[in-house]
């Protein structure tokens, strides 16, 4: 399959998931609501043009936002671990790893370690960035601190818990 038919097929599956199953799912506790919709975002290739990556990831979200009614709340999230991503790729993984080997960032390319840290920053910065504007202010510092770190770590559990369930095939880029 070709990357970009298998990418089409990963923008409507998690849009799909996170619309009529994740939002659907009753709430788990005053902290934790469940997002997976931007792993679409971590999983895109390592050697993705910046820009379209921003512009892809900016329609994601917009995307997100037209069927569950929030004009904007989830695309400026999706735009900003769009604008950190390659940098944080360039300081976890060496280049020539990059561009020699693997396709995508996964378990079996990065590592354990370095895709932890990689799920876990992103995963920070979009959960932080998207509790911010909802509420539109820190208002009670320690719960909207809670509200970030439990949806967090429900969003890490639920980003390995694909990783295991749904095992990509390591892709090898070639010279040919």
């Amino acid at each position: 399959m070709s990357s970009i038919l298998k990418n089409i097929i990963r923008f409507i599956l998690f849009i799909a998931v996170q619309v009529f199953v994740l939002n659907n799912v009753p709430p788990l506790h005053q902290f934790i609501v469940p997002y997976l919709y931007f792993l679409y975002i971590l999983w895109l290739p390592f050697n993705i043009n910046r820009f379209f990556l921003l512009i892809l990831s900016f329609a994601f979200g917009l995307t997100l936002d037209y069927f569950t009614g929030t004009p904007g709340l989830h695309a400026a999230p999706c735009v900003l671990i769009a604008f950190i991503r390659p940098f944080l790729l360039n300081l976890l993984i060496p280049q020539e790893t990059t561009e020699q080997s693997y396709l995508e960032p996964s378990i079996k390319s990065m590592g354990w370690a370095p895709y932890s840290l990689y799920a876990f920053l992103l995963t920070f910065s979009h959960h932080f960035y998207l509790v911010l504007i909802e509420w539109l202010q820190f208002g009670n510092f320690f719960y909207f601190i809670g509200k970030v770190l439990g949806t967090t770590a429900i969003s890490l559990l639920l980003i390995f818990i694909s990783e295991m369930l749904f095992f990509r095939k390591a892709r090898f880029r070639t010279n040919a």
